[in-house]
């Protein structure tokens, strides 16, 4: 049995995230993303117009007139949730804490799913896979994932994306829409993205927050890594320590940015003092407007 409040959180999430999903993103997502392609439905006789490519030579020589095949759009998708459970997810300085935001992104993006009739898988990882919940629909799978990426409490500090990635392609093997969220803080993970950007539809979410890329001049300040407990004394008071971080922050991003350019990762950055409906109905509009072309 769950403890109360934490029934109480998720309940809040769901209704916070489907208003999203219902106001803003209705509609969006069957256009955002197409299923594996054309399957099966019938077979019937050929009527004036029909492509004649589509005829069912088979069955016309048993019946003795044309008849042809019939096609529907595979629509049912599989939606991968790669989530990055690493210490870092517990830092915040302003509206909400990255791993809250990571909930609430993970939440729209399965309550979208399973209005879509898809199915929603959840790979929880840190240096190591923490968590790994099958594909399912339904809505209390959905619920489920969203408590896991709440409260789960991981074993590892760190993160080893390029062994994550590793482990979802070769453990989801059927093509799926993979969202893999995280602040992209690690390393070595470029040949494992570029891989997985070739079997999956891969979406990179980055959730920063103001003070991973500017430090404000407070004096003496103590900075700690969340995920190796290293810490250092700077004097932020200086400006050539700001600008020396800043610069650091900026290539960080440019290298990043430019790695999903080549590799052909959509990517999508949610910031941990601001809303994030807006940027997150933006990225779905201009996928639908490149998806229509």
């Amino acid at each position: 049995m769950l403890p109360a409040e934490i029934l109480e959180k998720v309940r809040r999430i769901e209704i916070r995230t489907n208003r999203v999903v219902n106001e803003s993103l209705a509609g969006e997502y069957h256009s955002v993303f197409k299923g594996r392609g054309m399957e099966f439905s019938e077979v019937r006789e050929y009527q004036f117009g029909d492509d004649i490519r589509t005829i069912d030579w088979n069955v016309t020589s048993r019946m003795g007139h044309p008849y042809v095949k019939k096609h529907v759009e595979e629509r049912e998708l599989t939606v991968i949730l790669l989530v990055d459970f690493s210490a870092s997810g517990q830092f915040g300085t302003r509206r909400q804490f990255k791993r809250e935001i990571e909930a609430e992104i993970c939440a729209i993006l399965a309550f979208s799913a399973i209005k879509n009739s898809d199915r929603v898988g959840l790979i929880a990882f840190t240096d190591r896979i923490e968590k790994f919940l099958r594909p399912r629909k339904g809505k209390d799978h959905v619920l489920r994932v969203i408590r896991e990426v709440l409260y789960f409490q991981p074993q590892g500090r760190a993160t080893d994306l390029g062994m994550a990635l590793r482990y979802m392609y070769k453990t989801i093997t059927k093509r799926s829409v993979v969202f893999v969220i995280s602040d992209f803080m690690s390393a070595d993970y470029a040949q494992p993205l570029r891989v997985a950007a070739r079997k999956h539809d891969l979406i990179a979410v980055t959730v920063t927050d103001p003070r991973e890329e500017d430090i404000p001049p407070i004096g003496l300040v103590e900075l700690e890594d969340a995920e190796s407990g290293q810490s250092m004394l700077v004097d932020s008071s200086d400006r050539r320590t700001r600008d020396m971080f800043r610069r650091w922050a900026q290539e960080r991003r440019a290298g990043r940015e430019a790695l999903f350019r080549a590799v052909g990762v959509d990517a999508l950055e949610l910031h941990t003092d601001r809303p994030y409906d807006v940027p997150l109905v933006r990225f779905f509009h201009r996928r639908a407007r490149r998806m229509a072309r």
